[in-house]
Parts: structure tokens; sequence; C-alpha cells
């Protein structure tokens, strides 16, 4: 009987401490350097952007892929990502001689732990599509299942969710498949003071413009975002100077692939207002892109401003995982 109750203990043990510390993974990642960004060409200035190098990225792991959200750290090598699996990939970027983008390093990919502290399964409930970091705050939106939640940071691939950032509009008006995409941190010298900001993939109100939203702060309040079919919003953020940049898809049969970036001024932002802003860069597949999902700005010590976009292949042998890199020029 002392055995059959140890036995039923050690297992009950098992099971819990399997719930507290979730599998992490290390998973390694081989890639091949994009020198050129439109295919055949050695141009290397696109519109505001100059085109710095990417990589394309491949991995035995059936868990590599499905990036939708990525964010760098001070050091600008490090990064923190998510999937729309519900999995945290922690890692950092390996760069050549001349600081063009090499490779990847040190990647780990983790499953993210419901306020149980169980791993979170179904696809409805870890659609994470949008990453935003702070000090202390490892803040996640989920489109499927619509909330924002937080986590600690550092720590946040042991931790539960700590609690949840309100909507400043009804989760009611957000489409399944369409609903929070993007989610950026404003600069803490800039009007909105820090305040997590909020963009839809394609969710719209009457007059056919995305939901937005101000999370907190000061300005506080719901905005929205002109629409232009056949975009989609997939992810924004910050440059230091306040103003938002979005990244944007598109997708039909008859014209493939596509993707823009488009710059929304920092005094535009706030509760009521309809936003719009100017193209920075527009590819279609005539470029070295897929299907495009995240973005992140990176501000080097020269002062220079660094754009990384990367591709989610949808875990897809027709989708490729890239990683891409842009100086802001103007």
């Amino acid at each position: 009987m002392f055995c059959r109750n140890f036995a039923v203990l050690f297992l009950l043990i098992s099971a819990a401490a399997a719930r507290a510390e979730p599998a992490r993974e290390i998973v390694p990642v081989k890639s091949r350097q994009i020198s050129q960004f439109k295919v055949g060409s050695d141009k290397t200035v696109f519109g505001a952007l100059a085109f710095v190098g990417g990589i394309e990225m491949t991995s035995a792991n059936p868990l590599f892929g499905a990036l939708s959200a990525i964010r760098f750290l001070p050091d600008g090598q490090s990064f923190v990502a998510v999937m729309d699996t519900g999995h945290w990939v922690e890692g950092a970027v390996i760069r050549d001689d001349a600081g063009g983008l090499e490779g990847l390093t040190d990647l780990t990919v983790t499953p993210m732990t419901d306020a149980k502290g169980e791993a979170q399964l179904e696809k409805w409930r870890v659609d994470s599509e949008g990453l935003a970091l702070r000090e202390g705050q490892t803040i996640v939106s989920f489109e499927q299942s619509p909330r924002i939640e937080i986590y600690p940071f550092p720590g946040f691939a042991e931790a539960r969710p700590q609690g949840q950032i309100a909507l400043p509009f009804s989760v009611e008006e957000l489409r399944s498949n369409g609903g929070i995409e993007a989610i950026a941190i404003a600069p803490k010298n800039g009007p909105l003071r820090g305040a997590a900001v909020v963009v839809s993939e394609r969710s719209v109100d009457k007059a056919d413009n995305l939901f937005a939203g101000i999370l907190e702060g000061p300005m506080k309040g719901a905005f929205t975002v002109v629409r232009a079919d056949p975009y989609s919003v997939t992810d924004g953020a910050f440059l230091p100077d306040g103003d938002l940049l979005l990244l944007e898809r598109r997708f039909n049969f008859a014209s493939g692939l596509g993707m823009r970036i488009r710059r929304i001024a920092a005094g535009d932002i706030r509760p009521g207002a309809v936003v719009d802003g100017d193209v920075m860069l527009e590819a279609d597949m005539s470029y070295q892109i897929d299907n495009m999902e995240a973005l992140d700005v990176i501000s080097r010590p020269d002062g220079e401003i660094r754009v990384i976009l990367v591709s989610d292949d949808n875990h897809s042998i027709l989708e490729r995982n890239l990683m891409l890199e842009f100086r802001l020029i103007k």
C-alpha cells in the first residue's frame, strides 16, 4: 500500500511540476542571407527606407515558424517573439563583419501558460498576435479570444499572466479572425506618455475604419485607422519621435502577396481621431517578401534607426520565415 500511495504521490508531484515549468525547447535554425530586397536588382533605397540585408530561416524542428510579433531588447541583438500557436520565442541575431544579418543563435521555444499555470493548447485561446515590452511587463494581445494579457519581464516564459488591460471599445466589435493584431508602447516623452496602443487587423466601424485604442494614460480612449482595402494590419511599432509604423499585408490569388508600411504622425493619435499616414514602403512578390507579420524598431547607439520585418510561414511548406532589416533614411 505504501508503495502504491508513494507512486500516486510521485505522479501528482510530477504533474504539478510539469505545469509549473513549461517545457522549454532549444531549436536549431539554419539561415541563408538575402542581399537583395528586389529580386534581381542591386537597388537599396525603397521609399523612406534603405535595405540593409536579411535572412531566410529554416529548422528541422517542426515547432519553428508561425512568428507573429517580435521585440528586440535594448542591445539590439537579443529578442523576444511570439508564435500564433501560443509559444514564446527567445533568441538573438548573429551579424556578419559588415553588420548585416547572418543568422540566429540561442533560440528557445516555450509554450505559454494560462492563469492555472497550464500550457494553452486550443488554437482559439492561444492566437497570440501582438507583443510589447516595457519595464517589468511583457504584454501580449490575443486575437480569436480577444484580450490583452500581462506577464512579468523578465521571467515571462515560466509565468502565468498577472492581469489584463481593458480595451477602450467593445470586444463584440471584433471579428473572430480579424481582431487585435498590433500592440505597441509609445515613447514615455511623447503625448501618449508610454501608453500601450492597439490596432485591429480587419475589424471596422460603420465608416469602414479599423478599431484602435490607447489603453491607458491621460489620452486613454478609442480611435480608428483608415483602412485601405485589400490591406490588413499585422503589426506596429513606435519610432523614437512618437510616430507609429504600421505593417500591413494583402493577399489575393490574382496578384499574390503584398506588404506595405504606413507612418502615422504622433500628433494625430488621440481619442476620437480617424488617423491615416504616408506609405513609406510598398512591395509585391517581385521583392523578397512573404506573409509579413511582425515589425520592430531598433534605435542604435549612433542614433540610426533600423526597422526589422519578420514573416509568418504558418507552418506551411509553401511559405518562408524571413527576417528583413532596413535603415530609416527620412
